[in-house]
């Protein structure tokens, strides 16, 4: 078993995001209180926080083979069936991509699938797949 990281982080509205991390998603939901919630995130843990006052929205951006990402953001590395599942899914829920799902460094070591979107409180999201895993630390 790989260890599972934690991540905690601030939303401004917990149903949205229930709404968005549960349905949207598809991550179960773990305990929750009245200011927080767990969410299964592919065997991670995050938790939502209700904390209005510190949410973001695009507090910066880094560039990345040509493109401008979102600085923070957060995700995990998914096989490419489940990326693929996943970009049709957020895409049948109308949310909108910082970065339609799109393949990158092409024909480069890393060669990755990635996809950018954030969630109801601005928390920006990336996901992404190898082709051949055993890439995800190769250097160029």
């Amino acid at each position: 078993m790989v260890n599972p990281f934690h991540l905690a982080f601030p939303v401004d509205d917990l149903a949205a995001a229930r709404e968005f991390y549960g349905n949207v998603l598809g991550c179960p939901e773990g305990r929750s209180t009245d200011t927080w919630i767990d969410f299964d995130l592919y065997g991670h843990q995050i938790v939502t926080h209700l904390i209005p006052d510190a949410c973001h929205r695009n507090e910066g951006q880094g560039a990345v083979d040509g493109h401008n990402v979102p600085i923070p953001h957060f995700g995990v590395v998914l096989d490419m069936d489940d990326w693929k599942a996943l970009a049709e899914r957020v895409r049948a829920h109308g949310v909108s991509f910082g970065m339609e799902p799109t393949i990158r460094f092409v024909g480069l070591p890393g060669e990755q699938a990635t996809m950018f979107f954030c969630d109801p409180a601005g928390n920006a999201l990336e996901f992404k797949a190898f082709a051949d895993m055993t890439q995800l630390f190769t250097k160029q």
